[in-house]
């Protein structure tokens, strides 16, 4: 393939035989011609040759014969006969030797943007520099490695049609943004000249020219695609770890859930019962056969409230966040475990407001509030000197929704406090220890926090916030 860098390089290589014939052909027109002009000035031509092929010790030798060329010409043709000759041969010295410094300073300041270029070259990232209409003029070795393109190929054509740029947001935001703060931050999709799509942290900074306008904008682009895909397994793994984290507190709730599905359904039959006799009357009390049928209306709906609840919190799927009641929320939790904290000897002391709205994965929020009062109750199962007492109190805290769990348990060790929700790590020795675990990792995805204190008295508080729905829309 024939591109600028061969033709740089074919043209190199005949730039010291057009410096030698310039420069023989310049001192031989200056000696031998009687033209009464500077013709050795033409000698600054040499040196800038020079200064393209050779570096400064071979620049300052073409400079020094150019300017032993000028002096010898004058010798042999005038000699040194105070004349308009010695004046023109001291204009061409000055001239030989101004191009000379000025050629050495370009040189120079070359080199250091030669060098700083290599230093780009040796990142990983993806560097590309394009003007304000998007043309490429720098494409780095991290860009090629990448991309695929090789610089020469990518020099002068349209960045985002050349690697088909998928954007996240819509372009003309993104360039706004650009435009009014100097830096824009974000992935994005690049398609490499395989046909493979890679997503790509990319990172734009705007340069000004002296007069502050938009000039050229510098690209960086780290490939985050195996990142991503990691972090989605982790995700699946996650999710499908709190499945069996649900499946198995639900196992554990079997017995509550035998009594409270068995109290509608034994209403169910007893009113059944009751109805029947009241028809088999002479005549049929038809009043109390109504009432009876509505009882039996009430009790089966209850059951099926029970069971829909126990539906979902079994129920496998990915993450679904909308607008809901978390006090409801809290509620709908509390009925389930009822039978357990009865067993239990718990007190339950319910503090809850509603509306409080947030915005959040319905099942997600049962489950951890499942984890925690669980974890209330199981705390407290080994204290017989006083009341045991869970109290569950969800308010609106600035621009938050706080739910609170506090338990007159054990408590809480100071050693075991930051480990609490690690995985793997619990106090009981049944228990899995992923349940708290689970629980941060789904607070902290709806942008809450969960922690824990130990109460004054015995036992200890779990708290977690998530932001309220009108802080979450304005996020």
């Amino acid at each position: 393939m024939t591109g600028p860098v061969p033709v740089k390089r074919k043209l190199s290589r005949w730039i010291p035989i057009a410096m030698v014939l310039s420069a023989l052909a310049i001192f031989i027109v200056d000696t031998f011609t009687p033209l009464d002009i500077a013709i050795a000035v033409l000698y600054v031509a040499v040196v800038l040759l020079a200064a393209n092929v050779f570096e400064r010790r071979g620049v300052l030798l073409v400079s020094g014969t150019c300017l032993f060329l000028t002096v010898a010409s004058l010798l042999i043709s005038h000699g040194l006969e105070p004349d308009t000759a010695l004046l023109r041969c001291l204009v061409s010295l000055s001239a030989i030797t101004i191009t000379t410094f000025l050629a050495l300073a370009n040189q120079s300041t070359t080199m250091r943007l030669r060098e700083q270029a290599e230093l780009l070259d040796l990142t990983h990232d993806a560097l590309m520099v394009r003007d304000m209409s998007g043309k490429i003029a720098y494409w780095n070795r991290g860009a090629e490695e990448l991309y695929g393109w090789r610089e020469s190929e990518t020099l002068g054509r349209s960045s985002h049609d050349l690697l088909h740029t998928v954007f996240s947001g819509s372009r003309d935001a993104i360039e706004a943004q650009l435009l009014a703060s100097g830096r824009w931050e974000g992935d994005i999709i690049h398609t490499t000249r395989d046909g493979r799509q890679v997503t790509v942290a990319s990172r734009w900074a705007l340069q000004r020219d002296e007069r502050g306008q938009p000039a050229a904008v510098l690209e960086t682009n780290t490939d985050v695609t195996e990142r991503n895909e990691t972090q989605e397994d982790l995700n699946q793994a996650r999710a499908q770890l709190a499945h069996v984290t649900r499946i198995t507190t639900l196992g554990e709730l079997a017995a509550s859930i035998a009594h409270e599905v068995n109290q509608p359904l034994a209403a169910i039959v007893t009113n059944g019962e009751v109805c029947l006799r009241w028809l088999d009357r002479n005549p049929p009390d038809l009043q109390e056969t109504r009432d009876g049928v509505t009882r039996i209306i009430q009790a089966a709906r209850r059951a099926s409230d029970v069971i829909a609840r126990l539906r979902a919190l079994s129920r496998r799927g990915v993450s679904e966040r909308s607008p809901i009641d978390v006090g409801e929320v809290v509620t709908e939790v509390v009925t389930l475990i009822e039978r357990e904290m009865l067993v239990n000897r718990v007190s339950l002391r319910r503090d809850v407001a509603s509306p409080l709205m947030a915005v959040g994965d319905r099942v997600q929020l049962q489950q951890v509030i499942m984890n925690l009062l669980m974890n209330g109750v199981q705390a407290m199962s080994g204290v017989n000197d006083r009341p045991r007492v869970l109290t569950v109190r969800a308010t609106a805290h600035d621009e938050e929704v706080l739910v609170s769990v506090e338990d007159s348990g054990v408590g809480v060790a100071p050693e075991d406090e930051a480990r609490l929700f690690q995985a793997f790590f619990t106090t009981r020795t049944e228990g899995m220890g992923m349940g708290l675990s689970i629980s941060r990792s789904i607070i902290e995805s709806h942008g809450g926090r969960i922690w824990v204190s130990r109460n004054n008295g015995p036992g200890a508080t779990f708290q977690f916030t998530l932001p309220a729905l009108e802080a979450a829309a304005s996020a």
